[in-house]
């Protein structure tokens, strides 16, 4: 698979995939096995048969609360599927996704995994700039909070005249006659 057949839509659907668990951006078993176009349990197998190749940091096991936390986010899951699952499902990083491709063998898998990898580093790529911005703004905020500081007694000047025009003049009514 080239450069040219890389559809944005693919991207954009893998980072839709992609979760925050534990501190760390996973892709969820299910899906995995989707991207690669095998079933999930083809892909446990695999995984269980090459244990080795999985350290802790590519690879982790959700717990109960995470699965109910993750379907209590998304709303996507159709009714009546995976509410009993037998085996709670794996959580493949970045590392653990390409590793899961070399075990599956299929070209389909390891083009996927290139998809895959990629929208990992688009999603990295997103959150730096956004930590940029984040920074910028919070330089801003400190530059506007200081020039406030700085004029204060001016502004408190200004609001004291201000409502001072605003209060109705009481002059001495002239009474008509003697």
């Amino acid at each position: 698979m080239n450069d040219e057949q890389l559809p944005d839509a693919t991207l954009v659907s893998i980072e839709a995939q992609i979760h925050l668990i534990r501190g760390l951006r996973v892709v969820l078993s299910s899906d995995l096995a989707k991207f690669y176009g095998v079933s999930t349990k083809r892909l446990n197998e695999q995984i269980n048969r090459n244990k080795g190749r999985f350290p802790r940091d590519f690879l982790f096991q959700l717990t109960v609360q995470e699965v109910v936390l993750l379907r209590s986010q998304s709303a996507t899951i159709e009714k009546g599927r995976g509410q009993h699952a037998k085996y709670l499902p794996y959580a493949f990083t970045e590392h653990g996704a390409v590793m899961a491709a070399n075990v599956l063998n299929s070209q389909v898998a390891i083009d996927a995994s290139i998809l895959i990898v990629r929208a990992f580093i688009r999603m990295r790529e997103v959150i730096h700039e956004h930590g940029d911005l984040k920074k910028r703004l919070q330089e801003i905020e400190s530059r506007l909070a200081k020039g406030f500081s700085e004029h204060e007694q001016e502004l408190r000047e200004i609001r004291f005249l201000i409502s001072q025009l605003e209060q109705p003049i009481q002059g001495h009514k002239r009474r008509i006659g003697f």
